[in-house]
């Protein structure tokens, strides 16, 4: 392994996992018996959606917070979040008596906002700025600098890599065989920047698989550019993991501790969230179902072994589940979406329902206005296929049956805008 300028001590990490005693639950290590036969191998999910702050957030926020001096707790700590790094800042802030400002988006819901302020009674104060991430965070490095705070990162800080690193102790402790595989989410990097250094050190045979959202693969990217690299735009759907930019820290770190990293497609990841809590009754947020998304395309390589997947956290909005399952839908080829223009005509829609769709073919959407003075008029309509390879017999009957028709699932401008 390279020298990087700041990298985590065991020491340090066997510290925070003191520090820690009472604040966070030893989470579960749990074998998953549906996954094991899915894939072949011997798979155990870490618990981390258990935590009281349902992420395993709490662990680096409480360590950095827990190091600062007497002064500089005097001063309070600041940071910038919509999610489960403000929670965590948030649920230390009260028990340690500190003061601290978390900036959140405008765009933030709100049962995200009256989370943060339940676990920070008092001694928060929560600042909606912005219409982005990135701009409250700019918002709150500047409010930091005016008031001379303690800025808490959500990722790229030592006392926050070292906290999230005492995952790896548990687990250790907790395996008593030989574990092949650890799979665990990337998107800042520190999750998989502490458990992997902390894994390198005391299980150096176990190979670390990062699981990266194939729409923000920035870690990824500057892993193979061998230099930090900034996306242009993401897609921040899997919101707990899509950065533009990973940290200089972390990125120091990951591109020595981790294996591989698996570019893993967002509808796959909404798919392997329903698939969790149908089997397993297990609620996780996009991030926390991204090492069991990932285990799709290392099935081959796990396949035997024994394989540990970090579910990181649980904060779903309940708002989401139906675009989760619209996602997960066109993911596994089930839902097709046409602009379909109809004659108008009477019976013109019948004859798309009889000579058309097949038995078990659904319309679950259907958007339509008649134009007048005109010979044709569009139809929106989503369709719903009980077996992907029926998509092949639906275009042959469309086009048989001469009827003009666009379809728009591979059009993302268009379909984003229509859908």
């Amino acid at each position: 392994m390279s020298e990087i300028n700041c990298f985590p001590k065991l020491e340090r990490i066997e510290k925070a996992m003191n520090l820690l005693e009472g604040v966070v639950v030893n989470s579960p290590l749990l074998y998953n018996q549906s996954l094991s036969e899915q894939y072949g191998a011997s798979i155990y999910l870490k618990r981390e959606d258990l935590q009281s702050v349902r992420s395993y957030k709490i662990r680096g926020a409480f360590n950095k917070i827990s190091s600062l001096s007497a002064k500089e707790r005097i001063k309070g700590v600041v940071c910038a979040s919509a999610g489960n790094h403000a929670q965590g800042v948030a649920y230390s802030c009260n028990v340690l008596d500190i003061k601290g400002t978390i900036f959140m988006p405008t765009t933030t819901p709100k049962q995200k906002v009256l989370q943060v302020k339940m676990f920070g009674k008092s001694n928060i104060k929560v600042i909606l700025t912005g219409d982005t991430f990135d701009d409250s965070f700019r918002e709150a490095r500047k409010f930091c600098d005016s008031t001379n705070g303690s800025f808490i990162h959500p990722f790229d800080d030592i006392s926050v890599i070292e906290g999230q690193a005492t995952i790896g102790i548990e687990i250790l402790k907790d395996f008593k065989e030989e574990l092949d595989y650890l799979v665990t989410p990337v998107g800042g990097g520190g999750l998989a920047s502490g458990v992997g250094w902390y894994f390198k050190q005391k299980s150096p045979q176990t190979k670390i698989i990062g699981a990266e959202p194939s729409g923000a693969l920035s870690m990824k990217q500057s892993i193979e550019n061998k230099k930090i690299t900034e996306l242009n735009s993401i897609d921040t759907f899997v919101d707990g993991a899509a950065v533009k930019r990973p940290g200089v820290i972390t990125f120091e770190i990951c591109k020595n501790v981790i294996d591989k990293i698996i570019p893993t497609p967002e509808g796959s990841v909404c798919s392997a969230i329903l698939e969790l809590y149908n089997r397993n009754a297990i609620v996780a947020e996009p991030a926390g179902a991204l090492s069991v998304a990932a285990l799709e395309f290392i099935k081959e390589e796990i396949h035997g072994k024994n394989v540990v997947c970090i579910i990181s956290g649980s904060n779903n909005d309940i708002s989401r589940t139906e675009e989760i399952r619209e996602r997960s839908l066109m993911y596994e080829g089930l839902k097709h979406y046409f602009i379909v223009r109809f004659p108008q005509r009477a019976g013109a829609l019948l004859n798309f329902v009889n000579n058309v769709l097949g038995p078990n073919d659904d319309i679950t959407h259907f958007s339509y206005s008649k134009k007048t003075n005109r010979e044709q008029g569009p139809a929106l309509i989503g369709i719903e296929l009980s077996c992907k390879n029926d998509l092949s017999m639906l275009l042959d009957k469309l086009n048989n049956n001469k009827i003009i028709f666009e379809y728009i699932n591979d059009k993302k401008d268009l379909f984003g805008y229509l859908i």
